[in-house]
């Protein structure tokens, strides 16, 4: 009796019997928007037809004597070695090809985002390392982006013509189709020279623009993958109604068994 009364408050257990389970069902659902901490290597982040390895492997090939010339930090001497030259050179190409002028956006664009993560490849740069690569060497670095982003974009790698177009970003040039459109490269570098003044407008009177943009980027990402989401629907809607309103294939009636005449049989040779 003293346990009766100790747990009589208990609430009731709803155990599914034979029939219908009561109660609303409990799920597992995704929650992507938790941190978890887990060991990757870099080389996964993105990829193999990914855009920045491309972007790697063309500045590997690049001559930057003159940049690696004027850097201080030498072999037997103290102070810490900078960021190689080709890796800041691979970051704004890419940067400047996706639209984003801002050293300080750029930065931040090495901490979270996979491809700038990857190119990075473990090396920490700051916003003030990336800006002073930017003014130590104006001239020759406006004419290294111009001419190398004008090259990649003739070789249908990135295109320009959508970053022109709304500032964005520039998708992945790696279909057929992008090799069969003429371009020139005389065109590319008028597209790329005007683009790159167009950033430098924008840090020097607009330092928010290329965090704008990004957000743009993001938010017009999302419209077209919901718009792409509606149309499957769309389209899986009407199939159905096409499946349901099709008439359904009758199955020849079997013979009965008494209607079925016995196979011949076939006559025993004498032995």
């Amino acid at each position: 009796m003293a346990g009766e009364k100790l747990f009589e408050n208990l609430p009731e257990t709803l155990v599914a019997g034979s029939g219908k389970a009561r109660g609303e069902a409990r799920m597992r659902e995704p929650v992507r928007d938790q941190v978890e901490l887990r060991a990757v290597d870099l080389d996964s982040l993105i990829g193999m037809d990914h855009p920045a390895r491309a972007f790697w492997a063309y500045v590997q090939e690049l001559d930057l004597s003159e940049l690696e010339e004027a850097i201080k930090a030498r072999a037997h001497t103290p102070g810490q070695a900078p960021p190689s030259p080709r890796l800041l050179l691979a970051l704004w190409l890419y940067a400047v090809s996706e639209g984003v002028g801002s050293a300080r956006a750029l930065a931040r664009l090495c901490d979270y985002h996979d491809a700038y993560r990857w190119l990075c490849g473990g090396v920490s740069v700051n916003y003030h390392g990336l800006s002073d690569f930017r003014v130590a060497h104006p001239e020759l670095l406006d004419q290294l982006l111009i001419e190398h982003v004008a090259a990649l974009s003739a070789a249908g790698i990135v295109d320009l013509d959508e970053v022109a177009q709304d500032g964005l970003r520039v998708r992945a040039a790696a279909g057929a189709s992008s090799f069969r459109r003429e371009k020139t490269l005389q065109g590319e570098l008028e597209k790329a020279t005007r683009l790159v003044e167009q950033l430098e407008q924008e840090q020097e009177s607009d330092y928010d623009a290329s965090n704008r943009r990004i957000k743009a980027a993001r938010e017009r990402a999302a419209r077209e993958r919901k718009q792409r989401v509606e149309v499957a629907l769309a389209k899986q809607g009407e199939l159905k109604t096409e499946r349901e309103s099709a008439p359904r294939p009758t199955r020849p009636k079997s013979l009965s068994s008494a209607s079925r005449e016995p196979p011949p049989r076939t006559p025993r040779r004498a032995i």
